[in-house]
Order: structure tokens, then C-alpha cells, then sequence
């Protein structure tokens, strides 16, 4: 049978802290990104340095009692973490937290009011937060794609040979400017 909940503190405990807290953010990156606790709360804390506040937001985000969406973001992009929405404003909801709808591997996925870490479909977390598979996502953030590694060969546009011509190299045409477009 196929598990999709795997009851995970992030580390928290390790790192000598005790009780209960909102600090979702802090316990879903570092079981995402599988970096210690202490380094991923103080990460938290030092972004919120940079939050503005005002009337409609009274204070700055904090690892323990919550973190508004501006650090999260500053966060996930410092870590180099790439956002994928899956909803948009009036689509409804067509993601939900579940296994055959979420891709493999480590993510951190972002719900109403809470960030979980799901890594290969199974939700890693202090409580199961899926509603039975019913909550829905918001996105989530994937770690970046292995880059491709850089090909030695010659630039095609440049090594593109003409019919006739044994070894010479056509260089790339210049585009036409808009006059030329225009009455050319």
C-alpha cells in the first residue's frame, strides 16, 4: 500500500526546540531542501529584516509564528527554487494535494494558510494537510532543472554550408531593417 503521509518535524526537535509553533515555512523548506533547522530559520528571520510594514500589514514575518509571501518568495529564489502556479484567478481548483497530481520528486507546495513539503507524492509534514486529497494547491516550488550541459560542437547558424560550396562557412544574414521589409 502506498503511503502519501510521513510525519516529519524538519528537524525542529534536533534543533532543540519544543512545543508547537506556525512554522510551517521553516519545517517545509528544510525538509524540501534537506538543509538543517537552525540555518533555514535564521535564513527566514534575516529575510523578514526586509519587509516593509503597513495598515493592512502590522509586523514582519517571523521563522516561528508566520511568514508573509514576500519573504517566502525571497527565500525560494536566494535558494534558487522555481515557482510553477497551478491555479489562476476564476480557474477553480485543479490541483490537489495528491500523489498522481503533483510531480516527483522534492517540492514545497504551497496550500491555504500552510507550506508542506512533498517529496515523491508523499507528504511530509506534522499533521496530514490533505484534506484526503480534497485541499487544493496553490503551486509549488521545485528545485532548478540540471542545466544541459553546453555542447562543443560549432554554432549551427554559422557552419550552415551552401549547396556548390566545398568549404566555405555562410555567416548568419543581418535582418532587414523596416524600410527594407516594408518596399524591399
Amino acid at each position: 500500500m502506498h503511503r502519501h503521509f510521513q510525519l516529519d518535524d524538519g528537524g525542529r526537535r534536533a534543533a532543540g526546540y519544543k512545543g508547537k509553533a506556525g512554522d510551517c515555512v521553516v519545517r517545509a523548506i528544510a525538509i524540501a531542501t534537506e538543509k538543517p533547522y537552525q540555518q533555514i530559520y535564521d535564513l527566514v528571520n534575516g529575510a523578514a529584516l526586509h519587509e516593509r510594514t503597513g495598515k493592512r500589514k502590522r509586523g514582519i514575518s517571523n521563522a516561528r509564528t508566520g511568514v508573509y509571501k514576500v519573504s517566502i518568495k525571497r527565500i525560494m529564489k536566494q535558494l534558487g527554487w522555481v515557482w510553477t502556479p497551478t491555479m489562476q484567478i476564476g480557474s477553480g481548483c485543479t490541483v490537489h494535494l495528491r500523489a498522481d497530481e503533483l510531480p516527483q520528486g522534492r517540492l514545497v507546495v504551497s496550500v491555504s494558510k500552510h507550506l508542506t513539503a512533498v517529496i515523491d507524492g508523499v507528504i511530509h509534514d506534522t499533521h496530514d494537510c490533505s484534506r484526503r486529497g480534497t485541499r487544493c494547491v496553490y503551486g509549488y516550488w521545485q528545485p532548478p532543472a540540471v542545466r544541459p550541459v553546453r555542447s562543443l560542437a560549432p554554432n549551427p547558424r554559422t557552419s550552415i554550408k551552401k549547396p556548390g560550396s566545398a568549404n566555405q562557412v555562410e555567416k548568419p544574414r543581418r535582418p532587414k531593417s523596416f524600410l527594407e521589409w516594408l518596399f524591399g
